[in-house]
């Protein structure tokens, strides 16, 4: 935890201080160095993307792999990264802290932990149990000697739970138990986004994930969003973009892609 990534975390920070950004979500080493070259301030890590990489689904890596995969994309540019830690790898309190520990040494500047079991677990965390462990990451986050930034997320309308009331309720504790940023994936419409944005005093951030529940950058600044994260989108993005040339030489006998390239 160098003077390095002192300066990617504060950084990082004043990013969530100024106008609606955007953050990719590159898979490996050369996607993030691509994303680096156009202009991007920050970056963030996929679970599913990692987890692709590896031909696993979202979930299906252990800790130690997210942050082997963490640490390649830190390695890659000297942009601040952020990690998406899923549940901290864990369903005790102790474990999502341990896992804010851990990103840290891995070089990430800051990290979300989800309320939620794994990814194919449609449980959401009970609601006190999941408050005291967004407050034990806050609490292992405030012990780096970095302003890592914690991201709290609430998992409602990704696990099939679409109640705005709750995920407002559990949104604003893990605003009070100490989170930086606030996150809740897969929200119907803008309506719900500007509910959720201005209820909340932290930045909120929203994940361009799915078509018909993807806004623009003008209109999500516009609701009140602070960061919009793209998930797996642009790893599914450039899988298509594979599978488009691989059927063309498959099926037509064909290299018409080529003409394609830059």
């Amino acid at each position: 935890m160098d003077t390095h990534q002192h300066r990617k975390a504060e950084a990082f920070r004043d990013l969530h201080r100024g106008d609606c950004f955007v953050i990719p979500n590159p898979w490996d080493a050369g996607s993030a160095r691509l994303l680096a070259d156009l202009g991007f301030a920050a970056l963030a890590t996929s679970s599913g993307a990692a987890a692709g990489v590896l031909g696993r689904k979202d979930g299906e890596l252990t800790r130690d792999e997210a942050l082997a995969h963490a640490r390649a994309i830190v390695a890659a540019t000297d942009l601040p990264v952020a990690g998406d830690l899923e549940n901290g790898f864990g369903d005790a309190p102790a474990e999502a802290a341990l896992t804010i520990r851990l990103a840290a040494e891995a070089g990430l500047v800051g990290g979300s932990i989800e309320d939620a079991g794994g990814v194919h677990d449609r449980r959401i965390y009970d609601f006190n149990h999941a408050v005291e462990r967004v407050a034990a990451a806050a609490e292992a986050a405030r012990s780096l000697p970095f302003p890592f930034t914690l991201t709290a997320r609430c998992e409602n309308f990704l696990r099939g739970h679409p109640d705005l009331d709750d995920t407002l309720r559990r949104l604003q504790a893990y605003e009070k138990a100490g989170a930086d940023v606030l996150f809740a994936p897969l929200l119907p419409d803008l309506a719900a986004v500007r509910t959720v944005c201005q209820s909340l005093g932290k930045p909120v951030n929203f994940m361009v994930a799915r078509k018909g529940l993807s806004f623009s950058v003008a209109e999500l600044r516009d609701a009140g969003v602070r960061r919009i994260s793209l998930a797996t989108s642009l790893y599914r993005a450039a899988m298509d973009g594979l599978r488009q040339a691989a059927q063309e030489v498959r099926q037509q006998g064909r290299f018409g892609f080529l003409d394609r390239l830059p």
